[in-house]
C-alpha cells in the first residue's frame, strides 16, 4: 500500500468515486492496454456523461465512440445495464452482479474502489502476481486455480481500504511484476516472493498451451465514386461487429475490375495474424445492400476495425 501511493499512476479513473465513471473505465480496461483506453475515456465521458445519457443514446452514436476499442460486445452490454440502472448505480456487490456483461472481477473492482466494499478483485495482472508470490505453477486459466487464488487475494485484502489495496496489487502486476522481464529488483514484494526465491519468476504463471499462430494474405476493395467510397452495414444478425460499417472483402463484389494496389496494413485477432492489401476497384453499377459513403461519412459512420485501417492506409498512399 505505501508502494502504491507513492508509485502509482495518475489516471482520471483513480481520481474519482464516481461508480459511473470508475465502471466505464473498468470496461473499456477489459482486453485493451491503459495507453489506448485514456483517450476514449475522455471522450465517452463528454458524451454520455451520465447513465441517462447512455441508456438514451442511439446505437449507432455508441458504437461510433467506441470504435476502435474493440469487443463491441462489451459497449453494448454497457447500454444494457444502463437501462436497467435506471438513472441509479447499484451501490451493492450483489446489484453490480447482476448488471448486464458484469462479470466476477468487474463487480468486485467497482464495488471496492467506488463503495468500500470488502471483495477481492482479481484479473490478468492479479493472477500473475499471486501465481509468483507463491510459486504456485497450477494452470491460472483453470477455473478451480482461479476459485483458489480468489481466495487467496481475499484473505490478503485490506478490509478497511479495499479499493486501494486492489488497485495496488493490480498496478504492481501491469508496471513491476510483468509478463516478461519482471522488475523484481523494484517490487515491494520481492522478499516475500516465493517464486523469485526460487528463481522460477519468469516461469510463472503457468497458462494453457497456446494454439498455433494461422498467418493469412487477404484484400480490401476500395470502390470510389468521386470523394466517396463503396460501403456496406453489417446486418444485425451476424453475430460479429452487427450494425458496422465495412469496406467489402476480395470476393464479396462478383464483378469487381481490381486495378492496383494502394496501401497495405496488418491485423491481429487472437491467434491469427492477417496481412491486408488495399486494392483500388471499379464496378458498372452499385450492388444491392451498398451504398456511397462521402467524406462526412467517413468521419462519422462506426466502422469496422479493419475498414479504418484500410482507409488509413489509403490516406497515407494518396499522401506519400
Amino acid at each position: 500500500m505505501s508502494w502504491y501511493e507513492t508509485s502509482a499512476r495518475d489516471l482520471p479513473w483513480r481520481r474519482t468515486s464516481d461508480p459511473y465513471r470508475i465502471w466505464v473505465s473498468e470496461v473499456m480496461l477489459q482486453q485493451t492496454r491503459v495507453q489506448t483506453v485514456l483517450p476514449y475515456y475522455e471522450r465517452f465521458l463528454e458524451r454520455f456523461p451520465t447513465i441517462e445519457a447512455l441508456a438514451a443514446a442511439p446505437e449507432g452514436e455508441l458504437l461510433a465512440a467506441w470504435s476502435g476499442l474493440g469487443y463491441y460486445s462489451r459497449v453494448r452490454n454497457m447500454q444494457k445495464a444502463a437501462r436497467q440502472m435506471n438513472g441509479v448505480f447499484p451501490a451493492t456487490h450483489s446489484g453490480i452482479a447482476e448488471l448486464a456483461g458484469v462479470g466476477g472481477y468487474t463487480a468486485a473492482a467497482v464495488a471496492s474502489i467506488a463503495f468500500g466494499l470488502p471483495h477481492a478483485a482479481v484479473d490478468g495482472n492479479v493472477l500473475r502476481v499471486l501465481s509468483r508470490l507463491r510459486n504456485d505453477d497450477a494452470d491460472i486459466s483453470a477455473t478451480a486455480t482461479q476459485a483458489r487464488f480468489r481466495a487467496f487475494a481475499d484473505e490478503l485484502l485490506d478490509r478497511e481500504r479495499p479499493g486501494d489495496f486492489n488497485q495496488a496489487l493490480m498496478e504492481l502486476g501491469a508496471t513491476v511484476c510483468l509478463p516478461r522481464a519482471p522488475q523484481c529488483l523494484l517490487c515491494p514484494l520481492a522478499e516475500e516472493c516465493e517464486g523469485r526465491r526460487a528463481g522460477r519468476q519468469e516461469a510463472l504463471p503457468v497458462k494453457g498451451r497456446r494454439p498455433e499462430t494461422v498467418f493469412q494474405d487477404r484484400a480490401v476493395l476500395v470502390v470510389r465514386r468521386g470523394n466517396s467510397v463503396l460501403v456496406r452495414q453489417r446486418a444485425a444478425s451476424e453475430r460479429l461487429m452487427a450494425g458496422f460499417w465495412e469496406l467489402p472483402e476480395r470476393g464479396e463484389l462478383p464483378g469487381a475490375a481490381e486495378q492496383e494496389v494502394v496501401g497495405s496494413f496488418r491485423h491481429t485477432i487472437t491467434h491469427h495474424r492477417y496481412s491486408y492489401a488495399v486494392v483500388a476497384a471499379t464496378m458498372r453499377t452499385k450492388p444491392k445492400g451498398y451504398r456511397w459513403a462521402s467524406a462526412e461519412d467517413l468521419e462519422q459512420l462506426p466502422f469496422t476495425t479493419i475498414t479504418r485501417k484500410a482507409l488509413d492506409a489509403l490516406r497515407r498512399g494518396q499522401e506519400s
